[in-house]
């Protein structure tokens, strides 16, 4: 296909001979150097045979960079299994062809050379203990052909030559969803189109609440119900779902794609942690936007510490409970109608052991008066980019709440019961990274596409589509991470290793994909009238909330090391 007079097709032979094989044979001596990297940090980290925490923070590199380690074998482990399940569906094409082999070919040599953790941290695999003998292992011949070949420039122009061709298909590749998701998918994607990106970019420069209008749209398209059982008024769907609905209307804007999470951690705790009672009380509730929650954790001097946290609540003679303390970076607080509160309600612990749960009512703000609840008072944090719910600092002082509402209605449980939320609030953060990815990328590509300059567009030139190819093959690969997070979740499994991974990867490429299309966009990016300038500020919370990066890497490596 001819752009600008320009032709960018090139021959099938950039795909290389038996590609499945080839990729195949690719992974068993990339599993292998992975447990052979675990036992060198294993040996490094340990003490009188046992890991210690110390010795892993004292190691801190080398721990990381082994989560960094496993999440790239996960990652082409799952890039392997979805190009078989599309080879026996017949939908293994040319483009899906190119973006498994690019994948690997480049993941391959960074597991070789050395991972990025973040721009200026690269991990090498000598970093984790293992000798140049030890790694000979990836000198297998598959290896080093993929290496040497998969990840060319002719590859990535000709995947995006194609991608053109394809630009209806959203996602530039096939998913490998059954066609129940897919349809989801599509619906929520229309929606996204005709309701969001037409107004996202406004609310974000004026700093706007998302309208209740869409709230209330997105109540009837059963967002906020979507994995709570049918019997609790919910639609009774799977994580799955609720990863392919995430990631369409984070596309859109991460704000309305995060609605969604609020409802979905409030519902897994009262599903997980609740007492019947409760749980006939509030999941149709949440299920159907009567009711909007929020979750009020963290604190000023915690962070990721949530067992350091100092709230107290405390019994009254009445038997309801009295919160005094403060929170920070709550999401969505002033206009919700029940909070998610994390707080102590045993003086005599210092750690995680003494905190509780609580489901604490209050009245929905107005702009004049966003806190009219007594006893709490709220102001929101100026930020960069995530808008549409706002983020607010909360003081409690004497705040009540009902007896009945301590979740399960045993104290000390909260820390248990929030845990049990990290798996599907993980995979869900993923989620929301991959649709910002996917939002970089179609907006980047529109650019490269209009923009001329010395007489072409953008897009032919080699580095500027190598940006793009290599976006979409990174989305894929993050795509393919959090698909099985949520299989597996879906399926009974444990899974916050892999939704950990899952974060992990999606954050930084979420990241990499908002700041590539900024650069496409040249100075025009930096200019707050173009979106992708909304987009680079929404990508870079993802690799803050739900778990920093290094606080993420270093629950992967600690679950990895046993």
């Amino acid at each position: 296909m001819a752009h600008d007079g320009q032709d960018l097709t090139m021959t099938k032979a950039v795909i290389l001979p038996d590609l499945l094989s080839l990729t195949g044979a690719a992974v068993a001596p990339v599993e292998a150097i992975l447990e052979t990297a675990k036992n060198r940090v294993r040996e490094t980290v340990s003490e009188n045979g046992k890991v210690s925490g110390k010795l892993i923070e004292e190691n801190q590199s080398a721990a990381h960079g082994l989560a960094w380690l496993a999440t790239y074998v996960q990652s082409l482990q799952q890039m392997q299994a979805w190009a078989e399940r599309l080879q026996s569906d017949g939908k293994f094409g040319e483009m899906e062809q190119l973006i498994h082999q690019i994948a690997f070919g480049e993941y391959l040599w960074q597991i070789y050379g050395g991972i990025p953790m973040s721009q200026n941290e690269i991990v090498r695999l000598q970093d984790l203990g293992l000798t140049q003998d030890e790694t000979r292992g990836l000198m297998a011949p598959e290896i080093m052909t993929l290496c040497q070949q998969g990840n060319s420039q002719a590859a990535r122009m000709r995947l995006v030559d194609l991608m053109q061709d394809n630009a209806g298909h959203a996602t530039f590749g096939a998913t490998g969803l059954d066609e129940e998701l897919e349809m989801i998918r599509e619906q929520f994607r229309r929606y996204a189109d005709e309701r969001v990106i037409p107004n996202a970019h406004e609310w974000h420069l004026n700093d706007e609440l998302i309208p209740m209008e869409i709230i209330e749209e997105l109540g009837e398209m059963g967002v906020f119900g979507l994995t709570i059982p049918e019997e609790y008024g919910g639609l009774g769907l799977s994580k799955a779902s609720m990863v392919v609905v995430s990631e369409e209307l984070s596309r859109g804007y991460i704000g309305v794609g995060s609605l969604g999470t609020r409802s979905e951690i409030a519902a897994e705790l009262v599903e997980a942690g609740g007492t019947e009672e409760q749980k006939q009380q509030w999941l149709p509730k949440l299920a159907s936007a009567e009711i909007l929650p929020t979750a009020v954790f963290t604190e000023p001097n915690t962070g990721s510490d949530l067992g350091s946290l100092r709230t107290r609540a405390v019994k009254n003679a009445e038997g309801d409970w009295e919160v005094t303390g403060n929170k920070t970076w709550i999401t969505h607080a002033a206009r919700t109608h029940v909070m998610t509160l994390l707080a102590r309600t045993d003086p005599n612990t210092t750690d995680h052991r003494g905190l509780s749960m609580f489901l604490a009512e209050k009245t929905p703000g107005t702009d004049e008066n966003p806190f009219p609840t007594e006893g709490m008072t709220g102001g929101e944090i100026e930020v960069l980019g995530y808008r549409g719910m706002k983020e607010y600092e909360l003081g409690f002082d004497g705040f009540k709440v009902k007896g009945e509402n301590l979740l399960g209605g045993v104290e000390g449980q909260g820390f248990k019961q929030l845990m049990k939320t990290f798996e599907a609030a993980r995979i869900q953060t993923a989620a929301r990274a991959i649709g910002v990815a996917q939002n970089a990328l179609e907006v980047g590509m529109q650019y490269a596409n209009d923009r001329k300059q010395f007489g072409k567009s953008l897009i032919h030139f080699p580095r500027v589509a190598g940006k793009l190819a290599m976006m979409a093959v990174e989305i894929m690969v993050a795509r393919q991470l959090t698909y099985f997070s949520a299989w597996e979740k879906d399926h009974g499994q444990r899974c916050d290793l892999e939704a950990g991974m899952a974060k992990l990867l999606g954050a930084r490429v979420a990241w990499a994909s908002a700041d590539n299309a900024l650069q496409i966009h040249g100075g025009n990016g930096f200019a707050l009238e173009y979106q992708i300038s909304r987009i680079l500020c929404d990508a870079r919370i993802l690799n803050i909330f739900e778990g920093a990066a290094e606080i993420q890497a270093q629950v992967i490596a600690r679950r990895l090391l046993g």
